[in-house]
């Protein structure tokens, strides 16, 4: 089948080159090279490389002109992949090729229809997911459902381990779904459910408030955990006033009437366990502000951490 790929983001490109395995993709929409990193250093969208690389024509869209709009219709494709696009496609361009455009979700829709659903799914300590295809339309994946696959949560995913998962989940995913329009044995059905939704998340969201749950806080660590982290205020010690990030941790049972964010106890050569508000939270590896990662063991001994200790 002849295709025009909408992709963005670095996972996009794995998707772009599997269907470039079997298919002819006539065209890449991406959007703008952006600056990146501390020294703003101007980066390509990783779909725009891969098409250099191929030889395949790309536009790069800031907002869809009615240029840019027919120049997409004139390619006549016989259908549209979006994966992680990042931008709003008009009516005009997702009803144009033959089978119209369809996009790839993580989730089970109508479940976390929105921006993050990976993170927020594993922020409510969710034990499945999956993998939609819908045909796009104008409200916010609200589309028909082309093919559903589902995928069970571990305990121990975090947003990494779990895109990891979604990734080869959603190449076979998207392969099937082109199968059956190129076949033209496809059904395409409305969502059932109730929808819930999901946010862009923002650097804040990782802040850790030690009155939840050791469980609630487990999740956020997970559901954050490519970014922006889970994240906290050494309040004691050397280095009071500066974060942390927590990289590695896992709930413990504590029914003590310590201070809430105080550390319970440091565990030699492990790490320490902090109070929450339920149950305490064992840190075995942390990132101060401004250093690189480190066993929690050894930040204990450098910030001079000890037991009563607040973080806030």
């Amino acid at each position: 089948m002849k295709i025009i790929f909408f992709g963005t983001a670095d996972i996009s490109r794995y998707f772009l080159e599997n269907i470039d395995k079997k298919h002819e993709i006539v065209c890449v929409v991406t959007m703008c090279d952006k600056p990146v990193g501390r020294n703003n250093k101007i980066k390509a969208p990783a779909v725009k490389e891969y098409a250099i690389e191929k030889n395949i024509p790309y536009i790069q869209v800031d907002r869809f002109t009615d240029d840019v709009i027919e120049k997409i219709k004139k390619y006549n494709v016989d259908t549209g992949v979006v994966v992680s696009f990042g931008k709003i496609i008009p009516e005009q361009v997702f009803n144009a090729p033959k089978y119209r455009c369809f996009n790839i979700h993580f989730s089970l829709l109508p479940k976390y229809r929105g921006a993050s659903p990976v993170q927020q799914a594993l922020l409510d300590g969710a034990e499945k997911t999956g993998v939609t295809a819908f045909f796009i339309e104008k409200g916010l994946d609200t589309g028909e459902v082309i093919l559903q696959q589902d995928l069970n949560i571990d305990q121990k995913d975090t947003s990494e381990t779990l895109f990891a998962k979604l990734n080869v989940l959603g190449v076979d995913v998207m392969n099937r779904s082109l199968d059956l329009l190129e076949a033209g044995s496809f059904t395409a059905k409305k969502q059932e459910g109730d929808p819930s939704f999901c946010k862009i998340f923002k650097k804040e969201d990782g802040k850790i408030d030690w009155t939840m749950s050791a469980e609630d806080i487990y999740n956020k660590y997970r559901g954050f955990y490519i970014w922006p982290k889970a994240f906290c205020t050494i309040a004691d010690g050397r280095l009071a006033g500066k974060t942390m990030k927590i990289i590695a941790c896992s709930v413990v049972s504590d029914n003590s009437d310590a201070a809430i964010g105080s550390v319970l106890e440091v565990k030699k050569g492990t790490g320490f366990t902090v109070k929450c508000g339920k149950d305490a939270l064992f840190i075995a590896r942390v990132q101060p502000e401004s250093k690189a990662q480190m066993s929690a063991y050894d930040f204990v001994n450098g910030a001079g951490i000890k037991k009563g200790f607040l973080f806030s």
